[in-house]
């Protein structure tokens, strides 16, 4: 553990230097290529013998599948093939410069890139094999949110990345998660099988990160607690908040809908995560004053407001009329 340190007196990419030992310790939460899944173990193998009976029955299990949970499973596997903004992005906390440095926290980053990788590739792959989607809108949405670039609302304060990162790594395993049980209720095993094994991951890479910005807060806990509460007054953007198919607007607002109708990812699921990191990172242990103890008690009271407004969320998504996708060849959802 770093020991704390006047919080005045060390500029925030300072702390996050000094965490590199702890980074590099933590390293071992990526696991060995030799020994990682990969897209092809969860798939139908199409060049072994008997491959189109095994296809076959893969796309008759994907039938089982509702429209709702195809929406759902689309946009989520839109935002993880925007991997590269999230990763440029993070390359402000790494500044890894060359792209090739030894260095713990550059080390990390590239590692979670490529285990992140997988998990676009493999929602990718299965949709495309379901035969159940119009692969050429989803490739347009993906196309689009790429070239549109991204925005944390993180700006380049490095407390704030890692504040963004704690939350929406638990976001997506709470999501990835949501889709596999709804697809497991529907008879799709498979499908419930690679969504765990990515919420799984998702759940890896969020212990990193949220017990990297444990350690900024006790090492600098008034600018810990200012960065949190800073990045929950903007409001946690969500990553694929820009995405849009050239057609219908307020895409994502869309998806967002039916992601809380089908219950897999809702607005009670924001309030209970800024609960878990409020309860995770301490906050309301922390002996601060001034304005830092103001953003205290805010956030501590925080999930419990959020929580009265899932609430009403949730009753106005249930009156709302089921919408069209070109997703799914503008049927509705």
């Amino acid at each position: 553990m770093i020991a704390p340190t006047t919080p005045a007196l060390r500029p925030h990419e300072d702390v996050i230097r000094a965490l590199e030992p702890e980074v590099e310790r933590q390293l071992r939460t990526l696991r060995p290529i030799d020994t990682a899944w990969q897209p092809t173990d969860c798939l139908p193998d199409l060049v072994q013998e008997g491959w189109p009976e095994r296809l076959a029955e893969f796309r008759d299990a994907a039938r089982a599948v509702p429209d709702d949970l195809l929406v759902v499973l689309v946009g989520d596997m839109v935002t993880e093939e925007a991997l590269p903004s999230y990763s440029t992005a993070l390359n402000q906390l790494v500044g890894d410069a060359e792209g090739t440095s030894p260095a713990p926290w550059a080390r990390w980053l590239r590692g979670w890139t490529a285990e992140e990788n997988r998990h676009g590739d493999v929602l990718n792959a299965w949709l495309r094999l379901s035969g159940r989607v119009d692969m050429r809108a989803i490739e347009r949405t993906v196309h689009a949110l790429l070239a549109g670039g991204f925005n944390s609302r993180s700006g380049t304060d490095p407390y704030n990345l890692l504040v963004y990162t704690s939350f929406q790594e638990r976001a997506t395993r709470v999501a990835h998660a949501g889709v596999a049980r709804r697809a497991e209720q529907a008879g799709e095993r498979r499908l419930a099988r690679i969504c765990r094994a990515i919420a799984g991951e998702e759940a890896r890479h969020e212990r990193f990160y949220t017990a990297m910005m444990a350690h900024v807060l006790d090492v600098d806990p008034e600018g810990g607690v200012l960065a949190f509460a800073a990045m929950l007054e903007r409001q946690i953007a969500m990553p694929g908040r820009a995405m849009t198919d050239g057609r219908e607007p307020g895409l994502f607002d869309r998806f967002a809908l039916v992601a809380e109708r089908t219950g897999v990812y809702t607005a009670a699921d924001y309030a209970a995560i800024v609960e878990h990191l409020v309860c995770a990172w301490r906050i309301g242990d922390r002996r601060l004053s001034g304005e830092a103890a103001r953003a205290q008690d805010h956030l501590c009271a925080l999930g419990a407001r959020y929580g009265r407004l899932a609430e009403r969320a949730a009753e106005a998504a249930a009156r709302r009329p089921p919408v069209k996708f070109s997703w799914i060849f503008d049927r509705v959802a």
